[in-house]
């Protein structure tokens, strides 16, 4: 088992599904959208995309939002909370207030019953002070060789990274990232996603060459192969990846962002994982693609009690 490739995830099904108007001003990925057929096949994806990831030996745990709450984007649930390795849970504060509505009890309660947690450490208050930190889409984490990777944003509060960095034990590397458009890069998870053997970036995203450079070397130090994305391949959420583990090492992904990769590319991750492609376009217009999707769980599983195990 790898400690960048969780078993173990939790997804959230979105019933009414619809661009955020309140994010669009930053997400340069996102296209407007809304209305009852656009909602039914983001749904029908993620049905199709949970069922994909089951086969391939991925214990899912789903949660439905029946969208009551006005929280458009739901379905990316790695903003609100993450998971790290001892039993340790992070909640964060969101950008957006709509967002702030997508944090859920339930979710945590789960991951105490089924996980071993240690402790739960909340920033959320924080958004009262204007500081926002959206979790494994602000922050890319090496959880191997411990580094935060982190795109400036309105989105990444630095002081809020240190002092995660500082609680977790992540070393902070922070960096400035625009598109060809010279518009900043909304969340880092949109520009690399970090393997066990390899790790995707649109290196030429980051503005600063000498920071570009220790960035590609911090990554080649931990012995990863650095696969260096296009501007368009970043545009197909090439990036926006993340590896799991089931019947055996996967890298799951959307169907498009493999279409944009190139065959040597492929074969650098086929090395040591299993493309594990997903068609999620409609869900892609909210600004987001699979690895948003996707929230990791890195705790312990807990031992299945007798009484349980009966009750079950």
């Amino acid at each position: 088992m790898s400690l960048q490739a969780p078993s173990d995830i939790v997804m959230i099904r979105p019933h009414a599904f619809r661009s955020n108007p309140e994010t669009s001003g930053d997400n340069a990925f996102q296209v407007a959208g809304d209305g009852p057929e656009i909602a039914a096949r983001a749904l029908a994806e993620f049905d199709t995309a949970v069922e994909t990831l089951r086969n391939a030996g991925v214990t899912v745990h789903v949660f439905d939002d029946f969208g009551d709450r006005d929280t458009p984007d739901s379905v990316f649930p790695n903003n609100w909370f993450s998971t790290h390795a001892g039993g340790h849970v992070a909640i964060y504060p969101m950008f957006a207030e709509n967002r702030r509505r997508e944090r859920r009890w339930d979710v945590i309660d789960m991951l105490k019953r089924a996980y071993r947690v240690q402790d739960v450490i909340d920033y959320s208050g924080l958004e009262l002070d204007g500081l926002a930190l959206e979790g494994t889409g602000a922050m890319v984490l090496d959880h191997i060789g411990r580094v935060a990777y982190v795109a400036r944003s309105r989105r990444a509060d630095p002081v809020l990274l240190e002092r995660f960095c500082t609680h977790f034990s992540f070393e902070p590397m922070a960096f400035d990232a625009a598109d060809e458009a010279g518009r900043a890069i909304y969340h880092t998870n949109v520009l690399m996603g970090i393997g066990t053997d390899f790790a995707l970036i649109g290196l030429s995203l980051i503005t600063d060459p000498v920071r570009r450079r220790e960035v590609a070397d911090r990554l080649a130090e931990t012995g990863r192969a650095v696969i260096d994305l296009t501007p368009a391949q970043i545009a197909a959420f090439a990036g926006n990846a993340i590896e799991l583990e089931g019947e055996r090492r996967l890298l799951a992904l959307s169907a498009r962002a493999l279409e944009a990769l190139r065959p040597d590319q492929i074969a650098v991750i086929e090395r040591s994982a299993r493309l594990l492609p997903l068609s999620v376009p409609t869900i892609e217009t909210a600004g987001g693609s699979v690895r948003c999707m996707i929230a990791g769980i890195h705790l312990s599983r807990r031992a299945v009690s007798k009484s349980e195990r009966i009750a079950a």
